[in-house]
């Protein structure tokens, strides 16, 4: 349903022990880890940690820059993209987020060339560790020294050109929230995408990387997040703000805020869940007994759920165009066991009345 997790990039300056007593505080069970945090213990030691606290792993970050823009040569970078692969494994991440690297003066093309034959490499070697890579682009404003992948739609035809299991995508919002294209892309990133990541931000991405807390910019993030849901999406929303909002709140307090933010979307895809199997179980029974399930709702205006709203010819008339039999009684016995149709008052009545609810 909804899996969220916090960054140890957002709580940078504790050291793991700190970062375990904060999330337990605060009620999170998962944490995004950072190689560079896992230096001074080692992946058993932190696993160890981690395990005794009953804190899980969304992911590890990063690896990359197989284009040489870092200095590392190609098969340098694949060696330590493997170990993270292997690192990964012991700690029990489902995924190792990557980075293309920058162009470093090649073109366009033989960077792109460079980094599929990096992923064809390590998507066997992430299959055999059960890790899944997800490849994440970036915003071009904020992408200098680290990736030639700008654009989301970009990165989404190239992860569905690999058709690899094992190299999927990581969506971060901070970078691509407003991209005019992500709308009509929700389906094939739902499909897509291994991890989301989220921030906030007022105006464009720029270099600073100053990343809100959630609501604290004018980001959709809540909206992007439920329609992800809505089309299948399943795996962690990690929650990582840094820069200067943070270091001035205090990692207590944006633990907390995130916390509220958390519960209130974990709430409203309960109830978009709910709402949309209701909607679904009616149209299923519109499909198979059109006329009496027609019946059940023919007196309603509006069928209502929770805070939702759907209009009773929106809701039917694709279905079931002007039909309209009378038989209430075949109508509730058409209905699953599930919903149940309720009826008062006169026929004008009903529109204010009448409930679909789920027992």
């Amino acid at each position: 349903m909804f899996h969220v997790a916090i960054s140890q990039l957002t709580t940078s300056r504790w050291e793991l022990p700190e970062e375990i007593a904060g999330l337990t505080d605060h009620g999170f069970d998962c944490l995004s880890l950072w190689r560079a945090k896992l230096t001074d213990l080692g992946p058993t030691a932190v696993a160890a940690l981690l395990n005794a606290a009953n804190i899980h792993v969304s992911s590890l970050q990063w690896a990359g820059g197989f284009t040489g823009g870092d200095g590392r040569t190609f098969v340098e970078s694949i060696d330590d993209a493997a170990e993270a692969i292997e690192a990964a494994a012991r700690l029990r991440a489902p995924v190792l987020v990557v980075q293309s690297g920058c162009r470093g003066g090649h073109t366009r093309a033989h960077s792109r060339r460079l980094l599929v034959e990096a992923l064809e490499i390590l998507a066997p070697i992430a299959a055999a560790a059960g890790v899944t890579i997800a490849l994440r682009p970036l915003h071009p404003a904020a992408a200098s020294g680290c990736s030639f992948l700008t654009r989301v739609g970009g990165a989404l035809d190239l992860v569905e050109e690999l058709a690899d299991q094992a190299v999927r995508l990581a969506v971060d919002l901070w970078h691509c929230g407003d991209d005019p294209d992500l709308p009509r892309l929700l389906p094939r990133l739902a499909a897509a995408t291994a991890v989301v990541q989220v921030a906030d931000r007022i105006g464009p991405p720029t270099a600073d990387l100053e990343r809100l807390p959630v609501g604290r910019g004018l980001l959709p993030l809540e909206s992007l997040a439920l329609a992800l849901i809505d089309h299948g999406y399943a795996g962690s929303f990690e929650f990582d703000p840094i820069g200067d909002t943070v270091a001035a709140m205090g990692y207590d307090r944006v633990l907390a805020e995130t916390r509220r933010t958390a519960d209130a979307w974990t709430t409203a895809a309960e109830e978009r869940l709910l709402w949309n199997r209701t909607v679904a179980a009616i149209w299923q029974t519109a499909s198979l007994h059109p006329r009496a399930a027609l019946a059940g709702v023919a007196g309603l205006d509006h069928v209502v759920w929770g805070n939702h709203a759907v209009w009773n010819h929106e809701l039917w008339n694709h279905a079931i165009g002007d039909q309209l039999p009378a038989d209430q009684h075949r109508a509730e016995q058409s209905l699953p066991g599930s919903l149940q149709l309720r009826t008062t008052g006169s026929r004008r009545s009903q529109a204010s009345s009448q409930t679909v609810s789920r027992g």
